[in-house]
């Protein structure tokens, strides 16, 4: 099985390119590692580790828009870590699943971030019509985790398993 990569690194099978190939993407994170596969349709995959960072709200400053950032700080403060790995995990899902990765900049779209709350792409700087067309899914892996599913179009249906790596080797 061989690989190709987009202009900005993404992997795909190499015989993706015909019509009906697999897609997948895949993230890590921590002890966790999220895969995600797909039949004809673009996808991005994000898992991160929820801890605290010296500079989290310096960052959300300066790479989200501002419409997160004010909900963002609009939140209790015991719910604003959470959200900005939320809002992370969803924006970074949504780049990768559009092949641009971090080329996109993260401040020119809105992603839902509020813990409990769906995830959701809200709009798009100067394509709002492409809101319709990805469909964004918010994953709790494990205590302590958060991870996004972006897909292009609707799923059909989202499966998920989970294994061990005690249960593989022994």
């Amino acid at each position: 099985m061989a690989f190709r990569y987009g202009p900005y690194g993404k992997p795909a099978l190499a015989d993706a390119a015909v019509e009906g190939g697999l897609r997948f993407n895949l993230s890590h994170s921590h002890e966790l590692a999220l895969y995600a596969f797909v039949g004809e349709q673009e996808i991005g995959v994000d898992i991160e580790h929820i801890r605290p960072l010296a500079d989290w709200e310096s960052l959300a400053r300066q790479v989200f828009s501002a419409r997160e950032n004010q909900t963002l700080h609009g939140l209790p403060p015991e719910q604003r870590l959470e959200a900005f790995y939320n809002c992370w995990t969803r924006k970074e899902a949504y780049v990768k699943a559009g092949g641009a990765g971090l080329a996109q900049p993260l401040d020119q779209f809105d992603v839902s971030l509020t813990p409990g709350q769906a995830a959701q792409l809200l709009h798009i700087e100067g394509r709002a019509d492409d809101v319709a067309r990805w469909f964004l899914h918010g994953l709790k892996p494990a205590p302590d985790y958060v991870a996004a599913l972006a897909i292009q179009g609707l799923p059909r249906r989202i499966s998920l398993w989970q294994w061990s790596i005690e249960a593989i080797v022994t």
